[in-house]
């Protein structure tokens, strides 16, 4: 059962994160991928290093980390025989991932229209920086400048700080997301009709999706502009004392809660005049600088005691280094070792669980060409 995609045949080409991510979700539920990579340095983010973590063999954990139970197929896609033997693969294909820039399929004669003459049933999907068309069709798809076009980048931080960008690769992320839910939505309508489909994706459309909430909020305000919060800022559009407070001994993260609860609970006397909930969001920052003062005088356990027998949304904040030895994050068994080549890799398993079941697979990230011969006989190729 945890085969989700048993014989669903995936024909990969895309590098970097995003299209990465799509595969390897589909992956993860049971499909084959078949990465198509160029030959020498295959997917560029075979030595794209986002730290000075190197793995034997001079690869970088993050390739390791997306490309996870995938075979790797060599072809140089600019040479004719090459690019036949790709065509022929293609024929027994059930999906199709790529994140080329708009143009570069359709000039090696793979595009969705000439596939689909070939493979009427193939769902194609494609991510793009910016969509097929206008004058932003042709820049570079990259996570850091689809968040600064975005809008995203000027919720995060405080008043006047500058824009600031989420610290994990999110366009990319997202928009390989939003494509696996689009591929297994037309594998569905596929089962009922026999035809396959084009399903496009964004990176910048994913991201104004991922801001649905706010953007709903402009769009209906008149376009007044978010203004982030001077104080502790968190979100933009709600009210005190909605953030992260820095405690005598580390951080604690206070949700949505009554001002007027809380200057009770923590016996701060200077909140008690805020009364009218208007005021929670009115006056948020001379609300969150009396709060701040107060918290920061004991440590995060202590306020913890106070506030969540009471039934406050709060959190203590950890790192990486306190979460990976609490009980909640080891109940999750989010772990996995995966081996590659006989180098072991610890990494995180698929979050999706199947009747109780994690979805998970000891298979690394394969060599350069590593299934290229077993691939090329299998398909005749």
């Amino acid at each position: 059962m945890d085969k989700l995609l048993d014989n669903i045949l995936v024909v990969d080409f895309s590098q970097f994160l995003s299209g990465p991510s799509t595969s390897l979700r589909l992956a993860d539920m049971g499909a084959r991928v078949i990465k198509v990579e160029k030959p020498v340095t295959g997917d560029i983010c075979r030595t794209l290093y986002v730290s000075d973590v190197m793995l034997e063999g001079g690869e970088s954990t993050i390739f390791h980390a997306i490309n996870r139970n995938k075979e790797s197929f060599v072809a140089d896609l600019k040479e004719t025989a090459s690019l036949e033997s790709v065509k022929k693969l293609l024929n027994h294909a059930d999906v199709i991932v790529h994140n080329f820039r708009p143009g570069v399929m359709e000039r090696l004669g793979l595009d969705y229209e000439k596939v689909k003459v070939m493979n009427p049933g193939i769902v194609y999907g494609e991510i793009s920086g910016y969509g097929q068309e206008g004058e932003w069709k042709d820049l570079p798809g990259q996570d850091l400048l689809a968040q600064a076009v975005s809008g995203i980048t000027y919720l995060t931080g405080s008043g006047e700080e500058a824009p600031v960008p989420m610290g994990v690769a999110v366009a990319d992320i997202i928009a390989g997301t939003h494509l696996t839910q689009g591929i297994l939505a037309a594998l569905f309508q596929r089962m009922r009709s026999g035809e396959g489909s084009l399903i496009q994706v964004s990176m910048l459309e994913s991201l104004l999706d991922f801001q649905f909430e706010v953007l709903t909020c402009f769009l209906n305000d008149g376009n007044d502009l978010p203004v982030r919060s001077k104080v502790n800022g968190a979100h933009a559009y709600i009210a005190a004392p909605y953030g992260i407070y820095q405690t005598a001994d580390g951080y604690l993260a206070i949700a949505m809660a009554p001002v007027t609860k809380l200057a009770d609970l923590l016996q701060v006397n200077a909140l008690c005049g805020y009364t009218n909930p208007q005021d929670w969001f009115n006056k948020r920052d001379e609300i969150k600088a009396i709060l701040a003062k107060a918290l920061s005088t004991k440590s995060t356990a202590h306020w913890l005691a106070i506030l969540e027998p009471e039934d406050i949304w709060c959190a203590d904040v950890y790192d990486y280094d306190r979460l990976i030895v609490s009980e909640a994050y080891k109940l999750l068994k989010m772990e996995q070792w995966v081996t590659s080549n006989g180098l072991k890799v610890k990494t995180t398993r698929c979050p999706v669980r199947v009747n109780g079941k994690s979805l998970t697979s000891p298979k690394g990230a394969p060599s350069l060409g590593e299934n290229s011969r077993e691939i090329e006989d299998e398909f005749d190729l």
